[in-house]
């Protein structure tokens, strides 16, 4: 199976870190998943499809409801919240960048990544 949706780019401002300052003042966060289900052949009809504007709100609210210490851990949370809405889904393969992290040098970019399938999700 090679099919997949993604959703590139989502742009959030959310409090995690392990900083005080992190919690006070919150920062950029930026989520790509990609949404792999066989959609080849799929009748035109969303109610067979993954509804991927319920996916973005799933996103929104992980990202900025709950504050996390670990990019790593929100990585984890959304990634099993979207297996546990969205059935269709076989696996999802999710990343959640914080490009002003606080490090001491220049750089583009950091960002937790993990790919999970329906079994997994569930252990």
């Amino acid at each position: 199976m090679t099919s997949r949706v993604v959703l590139e780019g989502l742009e959030f401002h959310a409090r995690h870190g392990v900083y005080d300052t992190e919690a006070v003042l919150g920062a950029r966060f930026v989520v790509d998943a990609e949404l792999h289900y066989d959609f080849a052949g799929l009748p035109d009809d969303l109610a067979r499809a993954v509804n991927y504007a319920a996916v973005y709100d799933a996103i929104r609210d992980e990202v900025t409801g709950r504050r996390h210490n670990l990019i790593e851990v929100l990585t984890d949370r959304i990634a099993r919240r979207l297996l546990r809405d969205q059935p269709t889904l076989e696996r999802v393969v999710v990343r959640v960048h914080k490009p002003f992290a606080p490090l001491p040098g220049v750089f583009r970019d950091v960002y937790a990544e993990l790919e999970l399938r329906q079994d997994m999700a569930r252990a």
